[in-house]
């Protein structure tokens, strides 16, 4: 397996941004997992200057498969005196496969103060527990998974989730590799299997320094409607101790 870090101390720069290669093992069938190629635009992201203010929101559209040689290009679009925002494409030979819109916002003195986001509904696996790793050959293997299979509705998965090889990650970097480990909701729909494609992904941080214990984030993912092709979803991400980090929406085409 090649660690997420590795592969990046790997990359060779190439204008503002950098080429990578993406191996087999961060494949989810004929492109790399979407976390993956997030984590990729946001590095470039944060290498454009050492005095971004923290990460606060990213837009991506899954646009194309990426495999093999990418090329990965940031591009500061404005920065103001609170909030800077920066896109970063990745291209591989197909042609553009990701493009992804970064907002870091510095902190503002405000009279707002609302903190009503659920906190995590289940604990971090038992030190004994039984954890989940997918096969070598499929981007999963970089993960370690435990399964919240109660209480759950038709089309929502519950997971604690964390890389197994992490160090050396800048926190932001790790959270968009974890954020999208989960398969998308709908899955869960299916009879038999049927190809998907997440085609959008929106992730707003509630905290502008993201920490957790020993590596567990736990995800969710729910989908209220599922029709025609098209499926959108919900999704969070708490931390260990059971803080809300993250919310999100995804898009997701169903074929079949």
């Amino acid at each position: 397996m090649t660690a997420l870090a590795t592969l990046l101390a790997e990359a060779r720069p190439a204008g503002d941004g950098f080429v990578a290669t993406i191996p087999e093992t961060w494949l989810q069938g004929r492109t790399a997992y979407g976390g993956l190629s997030a984590a990729l635009a946001l590095h470039a992201a944060l290498g454009l200057a050492d005095d971004l203010p923290p990460l606060r929101s990213a837009q991506v559209s899954f646009i194309g498969p990426l495999a093999g040689e990418v090329t990965v290009e940031p591009l500061l679009l404005r920065r103001g005196r609170n909030a800077a925002f920066i896109q970063a494409d990745v291209r591989s030979e197909a042609g553009l496969g990701l493009r992804a819109t970064f907002v870091f916002m510095a902190q503002i003195a405000s009279t707002i103060a609302r903190d009503a986001a659920p906190r995590a509904p289940v604990p971090i696996p038992p030190a004994d527990a039984a954890l989940y790793v997918g096969p070598d050959t499929f981007f999963t293997g970089n993960f370690e998974f435990y399964n919240v299979k109660e209480g759950l509705g038709p089309a929502e998965w519950l997971r604690w989730a964390r890389l197994r090889q992490r160090n050396g990650l800048h926190p932001m970097v790790e959270m968009m590799a974890i954020g999208d480990a989960l398969p998308p909701a709908a899955f869960k729909l299916l009879s038999e299997p049927r190809p998907l494609s997440s085609l959008t992904w929106i992730l707003n941080l509630t905290t502008p320094a993201p920490r957790t214990d020993d590596g567990w984030w736990l995800l969710r993912a729910n989908s209220d409607h599922a029709r025609d092709g098209y499926s959108s979803q919900s999704m969070r991400i708490w931390n260990a101790a059971g803080d809300p980090v993250g919310e999100g929406m995804q898009g997701v085409a169903i074929f079949g």
